[in-house]
């Protein structure tokens, strides 16, 4: 092995990494950035730390300081999202799930989710988070033209297969799901509604979707890094009737030490939601729905034409007659906006390679300051792209030159002021 030649292929990897997005456009729906505040809080001792157990009852010493964080983690949880129970150990969306399913089900039990092509996530299904809990998940009846769930037939299977767990939320997320409904139909054979809240959770927290735990929810999952401008973990809220079981479920069940420099992060990331959230998610949407609707005017196929396209970050887009979404998204990506292929409802799992879809994420664009005018902007350059109508160089060129003016980032707390407004913040708990 040439340890010369591994490291300089990893430092040019690093470096180009970072010069590729300081250049490119950030549609990801999954992703976001976060400010400096909290890179600050990330970067700290506590990332070399352990803190098994929880607030108060550690398994190790030395987390009498890493106990006050998380206090607060999950007092501002609460706050923001108006929870009766918090638990903000969970590091990944993923591991909040499984918790989820092992707090809610036994091995055996059935489980109602949507199907990966109408939007649910992997961690619904067998592949991930439910078959790691041995639960039999059915797919919930799905209206293409209203792109949600159909409830009277949900109802009509729910009666026949009694399932104990509704998994709501999604992957490909447009529209707010009819929780309340889903809540009236689990009443009726006892069982409980998880809602995944990931992709959604800053537009919840910002007042711009609806709110789950308002709805009904039983327990809500929800990673922190996506609409929400927070770390990679994940969060749970629960009812308090089910905070022993899903405590429990997290750890010892699927953590142990939660990477507590980036419960640091969130903690700030909070603060900043609660002072900006509302302006941020209100941008989002806007952002959303003008560029679903440039799109849609200048020709593409965007999904939803008959309910509005979204109201949430996302949008999608049938590709199929440009070759699909794997060759348009890497078309795409060669020209610096990236963005990921998708499985529409109207796809089946053969089409996983090529599915029919591209899925647009507007949640980073937008925390870097871009509004309407650059979504029509960027509709452009994308309806240029697909129908070939100027070269790559000339639609690369003109990517890096509209992100030039957008590379600080909104919504957030200055640097150089991250502690003295952590430090009011404690204050005034």
């Amino acid at each position: 092995m040439d340890e010369k030649k591994l490291f300089e292929d990893f430092k040019r990897a690093v470096v180009e990494h970072h010069e590729f997005f300081k250049n490119s456009i950030p549609l990801i729906a999954s992703e976001n950035v976060t400010s400096m505040a909290v890179r600050r809080f990330y970067l700290s001792d506590f990332g070399c730390r352990y803190a098994e157990g929880k607030v108060g009852k550690r398994f190790y010493q030395g987390c009498q300081y890493i106990d006050v964080v998380e206090d607060v983690a999950v007092k501002l949880t609460k706050k923001i999202f108006g929870a009766e129970h918090a638990n903000v150990q969970p590091i990944s969306g993923v591991t909040a799930n499984i918790a989820a399913f092992f707090a809610l089900a036994k091995p055996g039990d059935k489980a109602f989710s949507l199907s990966v092509p109408c939007g649910g996530h992997i961690s619904h299904h067998r592949f991930s988070a439910a078959g790691i809990r041995g639960v039999n998940v059915t797919d919930y009846p799905f209206d293409n033209e209203s792109l949600n769930i159909d409830i009277d037939k949900t109802r009509k299977l729910a009666l026949k297969e009694k399932p104990k767990v509704f998994v709501l939320g999604a992957s490909l997320y447009l529209f707010p799901h009819p929780v309340k409904e889903i809540v009236e139909i689990a009443e009726e054979v006892d069982g409980k509604v998880m809602y995944d809240a990931s992709h959604v959770l800053g537009l919840i927290a910002g007042g711009e979707f609806h709110d789950p735990i308002k709805e009904g929810a039983n327990v809500v999952t929800a990673s922190t890094h996506k609409t929400f401008p927070g770390p990679q973990r994940a969060i749970i809220l629960s009812e308090r009737s089910l905070a022993k079981k899903v405590d429990s479920a997290v750890f010892p069940g699927v953590v142990s030490n939660h990477h507590l420099h980036s419960l640091a992060a969130y903690v700030v990331a909070c603060m900043e939601m609660m002072e900006f959230g509302k302006s941020y998610a209100k941008q989002i949407v806007k952002n959303a729905k003008a560029l679903a609707e440039k799109l849609h005017e200048l020709g593409f196929n965007v999904v939803g034409e008959n309910v509005g396209f979204t109201q949430s970050h996302q949008v999608a887009v049938d590709v199929s007659e440009f070759g699909g979404g794997d060759p348009v998204a890497k078309m795409f990506e060669r020209i610096n906006i990236v963005l990921n292929k998708n499985l529409l409802p109207w796809d089946d799992l053969s089409k996983t390679e090529n599915p029919s879809g591209i899925r647009i994420g507007v949640q980073e664009v937008t925390r870097l300051g871009m509004k309407e005018g650059e979504m029509e902007a960027l509709a452009e350059i994308m309806w240029n792209a697909v129908n070939g109508k100027r070269s790559e160089d000339e639609l690369r060129s003109e990517v890096v030159e509209l992100k030039k003016e957008f590379t600080t980032i909104k919504y957030a707390f200055e640097e150089s002021e991250a502690y003295a407004i952590v430090e009011s913040f404690l204050n005034g708990l």
